[in-house]
Formats: structure tokens, sequence, C-alpha cells
């Protein structure tokens, strides 16, 4: 189900946007997936038959009739942000992010808000507070997260495209795991204004699709500088590059590819071999730092976590719990410890801990170090090669309670957290399932704002694709 062909349909007249929609809200309603926390049927439904009466007088904006569903914790002005948290369980937003107002000005149809972990916090989804988000295929494994509710809402096609939020790869992996286009632009090239924050310098709103063209659409209209916020980019994104050509790719070694399934590594060597075979000089490439990615995007982020997440008290906002009779416990703490989970809890105290009097040199003053190498390391890369491709994750999906061990679930990022620390585009495209049926996605990133060459490429690759 993609936007382009549809919009085709609508074009012509052989469907209509609100036949689609009541299509998807059909497919929602018999869904046990738990992708959606909640479906804005009437509001979608008014806005479907708005688009069908442009379409007819000739007035179709760029995205018109495009189905959108969006992470719940971008705010979305008359549905619930709940973060997926019983902290805000029952807020609602006042206001529009940023990216949804222009997609809304674009003719978009916003069809619901989808499950993630926890304030975006988790690789599998088991983090939501009201449930796993199951695997659209395979229900016993999980689909990837945070943004996992997102990634389900376009592979189970009750959707054109959804957004996500990708810190460390809650974008790219759910896309992985479940067989969608998953990009994470560049930091600054999409306005972070209206995404509740967990790590800021890491944070960026991303796109899945079911093509690279659909998520370049919406990047097109979603992309450039916000006054409302300060780091978005203050110039024009450069367009793509006018001709599609054989390109200069990277590829990573040996050693970073020990702990991949071998299902990834023959996904990984047979792409590498489709480039050639396509005309592409493919050469390997050696990531300095690349042992310290998983430690240094951790530090970074727990820290800023700990930081932002302060804000959740109780005092002006969401949930509010007393605290005991006797005065033991004040409000703030009953409020904090009632309303947020596990790992939630978890990356507080980490941040909380790296950031204390003591510590604060030794590890978070250190990962900043370590940050500035791996962004100079990506610098000297892309001067030798156009674009570098490497696996999405080191396994196909996992099953539900796999990774107990919270250090062995965040290895699972292993391949995603480098562009968030550099701040580069990068994003998933689907090769192929393994012999279970599971899908397996591929990673490329490319330079700095280089995100609609990027694009471009992974749709003329696909294009290709027999």
């Amino acid at each position: 189900m993609t936007y382009a062909e549809d919009r085709l349909r609508y074009t012509q007249g052989t469907t209509s946007v609100v036949e689609r929609v009541s299509e998807c809200l059909k497919r929602i309603e018999t869904s046990t997936h738990n992708a959606y926390l909640q479906v804005l049927a009437d509001e979608a439904l008014k806005q479907a038959q708005e688009s069908d009466e442009r379409f007819a007088s000739g007035l179709a904006r760029p995205l018109e009739g495009m189905i959108v569903a969006v992470k719940d914790n971008i705010s979305l002005k008359g549905a619930r942000l709940t973060c997926a948290s019983r902290m805000l369980e029952t807020f609602e937003p006042v206001f529009d992010a940023t990216v949804i107002e222009r997609l809304r000005d674009a003719g978009a149809v916003f069809i619901g808000k989808t499950n993630m972990d926890e304030f975006a916090m988790g690789s599998s989804n088991e983090t939501s507070a009201f449930g796993n988000v199951h695997h659209p295929t395979h229900p016993g494994k999980v689909p990837g997260g945070s943004s996992g509710g997102s990634a389900v809402a376009v592979a189970a096609s009750t959707c054109h495209v959804a957004l996500g939020s990708d810190t460390g790869g809650s974008v790219r992996q759910p896309a992985a795991f479940c067989g969608v286009y998953g990009l994470k632009p560049s930091y600054g090239a999409v306005s972070r204004y209206g995404l509740v924050a967990f790590a800021s310098s890491l944070d960026q709103i991303g796109v899945f699709a079911n093509s690279a063209a659909d998520a370049a659409a919406v990047m097109e209209v979603i992309g450039g500088h916000d006054p409302m916020d300060s780091t978005s980019c203050q110039e024009p994104l450069p367009a793509a590059r006018s001709t599609n050509g054989p390109r200069k790719i990277g590829r990573i070694g040996s050693a970073l590819l020990k702990d991949c399934s071998e299902s990834v590594v023959q996904a990984y060597e047979q792409y590498c071999e489709r480039l050639i075979n396509a005309g592409c000089t493919v050469v390997e490439i050696e990531l300095p730092a690349s042992e310290v990615w998983i430690p240094t995007y951790f530090i970074l982020a727990t820290a800023e976590a700990s930081s932002n997440l302060a804000r959740f008290d109780g005092v002006r906002y969401g949930l509010r719990v007393q605290g005991s009779a006797d005065g033991e416990v004040d409000m703030i703490t009953a409020t904090r410890s009632a309303g947020f989970g596990t790992e939630v809890k978890r990356r507080i105290m980490l941040g909380t801990y790296v950031l204390s009097s003591g510590y604060h040199d030794a590890y978070y003053v250190t990962a900043q170090k370590a940050r500035r190498v791996i962004a100079d390391g990506y610098t000297k890369v892309f001067e030798q090669v156009d674009l570098l491709v490497m696996p999405t994750t080191p396994t196909p999906a996992f099953d539900f309670a796999a990774n107990v061990d919270p250090v062995q679930m965040w290895l699972s990022d292993l391949f995603t957290v480098s562009a968030n620390i550099a701040g580069i585009p990068a994003m998933s495209i689907p090769v192929g399932l393994d012999a279970n049926g599971l899908p397996i996605g591929i990673q490329v990133q490319a330079p700095m704002f280089a995100d609609a060459d990027m694009l471009a490429w992974a749709d003329g690759q696909s294009n290709a694709t027999p």
C-alpha cells in the first residue's frame, strides 16, 4: 500500500480517499497487533471527505489524501499525547507539532496515534504501559522499538506512512524487523517542535513507508527550517543529485559482523554483491571508535533523559499521586514512582549517576569527547565514499521476553546509534526474508544533510531490484 499508487487512483477516480480510509479503519478494528493507542475515525473520515472534494475540483495539495499514523510522543491537537506512559495517560495537547502542521497543510489525513515503548525508551515495544505491540506477521515476535506501533501500522496497511522518533535507531530497527522503509533524517533537517524530548541532542522525527518514494514525499513537506526549533537547519536542504548512476559505496568488515546472525550476514553480503552487479564500487571501510558506539550513546542518552524527564513531577500536568500521610514520601516521589515504568526509571537513575558530582567528568565529559571522535570519523569516511551500507540490526525480530538482561537489549542497537551520535541521515531498506520468513533490513547512511540524495538513491535501488 503506497501513497504514490493510491494518489493515481484518487486522480483517476477509481477509488476515493473516504473509501481508502474506511478500509484502513476496518483493518485497525479487526487487528490484534495493538499498534494504535487512539484511533481518530471521525476526524479522519472528515479530512478524507475534504480531500475527495479537492481532487474533484482540481485543487489537490502535495500530499492530498495521504493517510498518516502518528507516534504517541508527537503533539497532535485533538488527540491524547501519552508517550505510552501512565504519567500522561489522560494528557491532551493544545497545539500541533510543526511536522503535523506541515502535513496537515499538505493534505494529509491523520488516522490515529500509535503505540510505542514508554517515553521512547526500548528496543522491542515491551515497555509500553498499554501492552506490547505484536509483529505484523509473526505474533510471538517483537516488532522492534521504540516506534514499533508506527512500523506495524505501515506493514499492516492501516496507513500510507507513519511518523516515529529515532533517538538511537527507534525508526530504523522496527522498520527492519517489520519489513518496511524507515528514515532517520539528519539532525536539524526536521523540526522537533512538538516532539516530547527523550535525548534532545539525539532525537529526530522520522518516517515509515512502504517505499522510498513515499518517504521522500513526506520529507519534502516536513523538512526545513522552523523558527520554533533553534536546532533546525538554517539553510534550505540540498536537492538530490541529478543522476542516480553508480556510486562509491562503503561497507563494513567482518569484525563488526561477528555478533550478527548468519541470516543477516548472508543478506548483507548478497546486498553488497547486488550493488557491485549494479555498477557500484564497493570498498571496505574502517569506522573509528565503533567499539564505543553503545557506551557513548547510552551515557549521553540517559544523561539527557534524566534532565528532560524531570518536568514530569505531578505539579504542572499529567499524573499526580498524593504522598504518604506521615510525610515520608512526598507527592513528587509518589507520582514518579507510580507513573514511570521500570525501563524509564532505570535510564533516569543511570543518567543521574553519570551527571552526578564526582562522575560527571569520568563519564559524561568522556562520552562527549568520544562523540566528537565518532562524528569526525564519519566525516573522513564520507571523503572516501558517497554512501555507507551496513546491517540495520544484528538479528531478525526476536521473541518476546528473549532479552531479559537490559544490556543485551541495548546491544540490539549496535548498528543504529552511531548515526544519531554523528547527526547524519540513515534509513533501513527491506531486502528480503530469512528462512523463517522474518524480514531483514539493510541500513544506508549518508553525509550530513544529504537526505534527499540518499532517498533518491534508495528509490533507484528499489526500482532496479528484480
